[in-house]
């Protein structure tokens, strides 16, 4: 027994040694002292991919055969640049902080304006709430006004560009919980005394020709942060010039292929549904490298542009390290196509960074990632407007979607794209009017 207790001893003993000399070395790999071999201002080529294994998504790395190619350029941007929003929407967030909550269904109550829930404050491990609350903050993420911009879509299959295509113009209108001081003060910021819906979102395709005047106009309620049976669904109406009609969209087509593309209406900007349908889970935060302030014009102004053999990639761009949080959404829904999306968001601008989608298999199906343009990096973003006094906006100027169980996919490019409201209230009320869909045709 002596013996024994003595071997026992001397396992101790070695255990604490091992533990003593080893435990410094992991503690600082974990703590992140251990950090990416590239630098601001390098360019990655294939001979140097595997220094950004680490920071990007497995999925995207165990897919990178779509996205990386010889004679790529990937150039290395700032780490964590600061991309908080406007002043407004800060003070907006630090005025109604502890006000929002989240209700039955993860529904959000009690908002005004602002981030709902501040990144500083949440804990992504310690909160079982955080991933609805930091949902929440991307759903109200600072997006200036909303879009407007020009567009290009593209379709493509294994490599090959098809000539079906689409061009036009879009622009999202804010209707609800705006920083601006004139709406705050008098309609605790909404635009229209009494308005019920959050925004206006209008589409009209230019090109091809014989899609040419196709308008799309569709109203997202306040109801729709409500639990489930308070619910209001999106109201979506389509000009339809072959019919010289419009049609009423059912709101079970969002989760539908857009017009034979891989991208559904929800998948625009990585998640464009309605929050409390889904529940979101946090899965951890991570610092990840993607396309983040992109240094190409592109469509239209360069047409040439390189996106990679599968016409689907940034790898001819500047990127930059972020912090990101990973959030995973389930459909409550049982007949959704997916099983569930894990979301990378960036913890500074709320945007998207990549989602990952999956289907009922729980088999990978189609990575959405985006590339995007600083406004005060952008000559073509209009300076600020009344209330806003530097737009400080990170605007997404490219959605693009992989098919990777087809090899397909497409590529949505936006130009000119800003966030700077209409002037009046007229022109919103006009912009927002369903009878323009059909007036003057």
């Amino acid at each position: 027994m002596f013996v024994s207790a003595r071997n026992r001893l001397a396992s101790l003993l070695a255990a604490i040694l091992v533990v003593a000399l080893v435990a410094p070395a992991v503690a600082q790999e974990d703590a992140g002292v251990v950090g990416p071999t590239f630098k601001e201002g390098d360019v990655i080529g294939m001979d140097q991919l595997d220094s950004l294994r680490k920071f990007l998504p497995p999925e995207f790395w165990s897919n990178r055969d779509f996205f990386f190619y010889e004679g790529m350029r990937l150039g290395i941007g700032p780490f964590y640049r600061d991309y908080t929003p406007a002043a407004e929407y800060v003070a907006a967030t630090a005025k109604y902080k502890g006000q929002a909550k989240i209700g039955p269904d993860e529904s959000l109550e009690n908002y005004t304006a602002g981030q709902p829930f501040p990144m500083e404050d949440l804990d992504c491990t310690g909160d079982p709430q955080a991933g609805i609350k930091i949902m929440w903050n991307f759903d109200y993420q600072w997006d200036g006004d909303g879009s407007d911009t020009k567009f290009f879509y593209s379709y493509w299959d294994r490599g090959e560009q098809l000539p079906l295509y689409y061009e036009g113009t879009s622009k999202t209108v804010a209707l609800a919980h705006r920083i601006e001081a004139r709406y705050l003060e008098k309609n605790a910021g909404d635009v229209f005394r009494g308005e019920k819906r959050k925004l206006a979102f209008g589409i009209e395709v230019n090109a091809p020709f014989d899609a040419r005047g196709i308008n799309v106009m569709t109203y997202r309620y306040k109801a729709s942060d409500k639990p489930t049976v308070e619910t209001k669904n999106d109201d979506t109406w389509v000009y339809v010039p072959t019919l010289r009609r419009v049609r009423r969209i059912s709101t079970a087509q969002r989760t539908d292929a857009v017009s034979g593309t891989d991208f559904t209406f929800d998948d625009l900007r990585s998640f464009a549904g309605i929050v409390p349908q889904y529940t979101w889970q946090c899965l951890g935060e991570m610092d990840i490298l993607g396309p983040s302030n992109s240094q190409q014009k592109a469509y239209p102004y360069s047409k040439d542009h390189n996106f990679g053999p599968y016409g689907l990639s940034y790898a001819d761009d500047t990127w930059e390290l972020r912090k990101a949080v990973k959030i995973r959404m389930t459909p409550k829904a049982g007949d959704h196509p997916y099983h569930h999306k894990d979301l990378y968001i960036d913890k500074d601008s709320m945007s998207a960074i990549y989602s990952f989608a999956y289907d009922q298999k729980e088999e990978l199906w189609k990575i959405i990632w985006h590339n995007k343009r600083w406004s005060e990096d952008d000559d073509s973003y209009h300076p600020g407007w009344e209330g806003v006094v530097a737009p400080r906006d990170l605007k997404i100027v490219s959605d693009t979607i992989v098919n990777v169980q087809t090899g397909t996919g497409n590529r949505i490019e936006f130009w000119d794209n800003h966030g700077v409201p209409y002037k009046s209230k007229g022109k919103i009320r006009r912009y927002i009017d369903i009878g323009r869909l059909t007036k003057g045709r």
